[in-house]
């Protein structure tokens, strides 16, 4: 357990009508917020709520346009990352700035402000890693790592510089659940130590578990404080999105059919230097079923995905059939065309072409299935309604079909791409993350759409290290771990635990064994 904050002293941080505004849009208003010393305090709210904003200003990225901050009870100015650092607050951002070539010791090395010889920064290193229980070899290259222990690298590189405020956003969102339970222990004994964090997530069973206070933002604006322990993720989600959140609608009787996506025995050998191989994958998915993939990232998903979508293509035809024909060979377009669409982790790049217009996007992967580009012509028109109707039915927050994907946050533009895909009603679906970085009713709207899809008869995989969105979502389950996929097996009677030993790589007589000694 946390101790209690001391409530005598001055607030570690404290916001006061602070307000940031861009072109078109008023990303925070008049918010004012309070830290305690030692306080694990949590910052809710949907997508384009403000959060990201707040947190930027905080941590000296962008400058507020009114309001003041105060630090330690004395009013400051941040005017950049190296300010903030310097005042004792750290940041653990949800993408790691990692390079996989080099070790622990020298990424660390690169993160801090100042020079340290390699000898004593390795002694302060173990001396954290030790304080901490952290188990992390500085001499360890970054590419053999999980994400977790990639993770310890930039806490390891926070707590070094000693802060009295550490920010974490959406820490947990690639970690296995023993790796979530180890991070928390950490985050505890953290605070009471004396340091503040400031835990930003979307999942609120862990908001509840790990923090003693939240403040909830909702369009720019504070619209609660709680103490988390004594609300129910429900009704936190209902602040956060202002209206009463819906539950997954199963169809009262779900029959699947054939199988619509087989893969037999697929072998890919990974990107260099540091990708996955594909060994021997083999699964099948059906029409009117949701097959869940979990796995820790790094272990082939984006392989995988890769060879599912066309963009790299099989070693042999019948390698991957839809609705039994082969088509391991043909590329990515023949594929859409035939029935099969994809939606890749990577929103802007891969999914989405950030200088392009969301109409525009649209053209990208929907001509294949919709009357939007005939002999080549793109129609305008049908076009800009089918992007019209993508935003609509999916609550994208942007001005409109004309707007830039680069401009959308990253939660919007993650609900416009699976809109995209969902919209035109592939026999086949298969979506990396398709929750990723969205709020709680954005989610829900998500998972009910891909819940309606499979029961119109499609077949959909998604592959997520999301295991409570998996195990709501999926009827059969497989987990992917250095290129190898376990059988598939019904969601109904999986244990967490189980799912999650297999995810770091606990199978067969190693994992029973284990299970036996617990």
């Amino acid at each position: 357990m946390t101790q209690p904050p001391d409530q005598t002293a001055p607030s570690r941080l404290a916001l006061a009508h602070v307000s940031k505004s861009f072109p078109g849009v008023k990303a925070n208003q008049d918010i004012s917020l309070s830290v305690r010393p030692g306080e694990i305090h949590a910052l809710l709210g949907e997508n384009g709520a403000g959060k990201s904003t707040l947190v930027k200003i905080i941590y000296g990225v962008q400058r507020a346009d009114e309001g003041q901050i105060s630090f330690d009870g004395r009013p400051v100015e941040i005017a950049s990352p190296k300010a903030a650092r310097k005042l004792g607050i750290g940041m653990v951002f949800q993408h790691f700035s990692l390079f996989d070539g080099m070790t622990v010791l020298e990424n660390i090395a690169l993160g801090l402000d100042e020079s340290v010889p390699a000898e004593e920064l390795k002694a302060r290193i173990k001396a954290i890693l030790d304080s901490y229980s952290l188990p992390l070899d500085p001499d360890r290259e970054v590419h053999t790592l999980s994400v977790g222990e990639r993770q310890r690298i930039e806490i390891v590189r926070c707590l070094l510089q000693k802060p009295k405020l550490l920010i974490m956003d959406e820490p947990t969102s690639v970690l296995t659940p023993q790796e979530v339970e180890r991070l928390f222990e950490t985050l505890r004994q953290i605070a009471r130590e004396g340091c503040s964090i400031l835990y930003i997530s979307h999942k609120l069973h862990e908001i509840k578990a790990l923090c003693e206070a939240a403040t909830i933002l909702r369009a720019g604006r504070v619209v609660a404080t709680c103490d988390p322990r004594t609300e129910t993720t429900q009704h936190m989600a209902e602040l956060m999105i202002g209206a009463e959140l819906k539950h997954l609608q199963r169809p009262t009787s779900s029959k699947q059919g054939a199988a619509r996506l087989s893969v037999e025995r697929l072998d890919m050998p990974g990107e260099p230097p540091f990708g996955t191989s594909l060994k021997g994958i083999s699964f099948s998915a059906h029409a009117g079923e949701i097959l869940g993939i979990a796995g820790v990232a790094g272990n082939g998903q984006a392989e995988l995905l890769l060879a599912l979508s066309g963009e790299h293509l099989a070693g042999r035809a019948d390698a991957i059939q839809l609705d039994g024909r082969p088509i391991g060979l043909a590329d990515a377009g023949a594929r859409r065309a035939a029935g099969l669409a994809c939606v890749p982790e990577e929103r802007n790049g891969h999914a989405a072409v950030p200088d392009f217009s969301l109409a525009e996007n649209v053209v990208l992967t929907a001509r294949h299935r919709l009357p939007l580009a005939p002999s080549g012509l793109i129609r305008q028109g049908p076009v800009e309604r089918y992007a019209g109707e993508v935003i609509a039915r999916f609550d994208v927050r942007t001005t409109g079909p004309a707007a830039l994907a680069g401009s959308l946050s990253g939660g919007n533009l993650q609900k416009f791409i699976m809109g995209r895909e969902i919209g035109q009603r592939p026999d086949v679906l298969v979506v990396a993350q398709p929750t990723w970085g969205v709020d709680a009713g954005a989610a829900a709207a998500i998972r009910q759409a891909l819940v309606d899809l499979a029961a119109q008869g499609s077949a959909i995989v998604v592959i997520s290290q999301d295991l409570d969105e998996l195990l709501e979502l999926s009827d059969r389950l497989c987990v992917i771990n250095e290129g190898r996929l376990s059988p598939a097996r019904p969601v109904a009677g999986l244990k967490l635990e189980e799912i999650g030993l297999l995810m770091g790589g606990v199978h067969g007589e190693s994992h029973q064994a284990e299970s036996a000694h617990a």
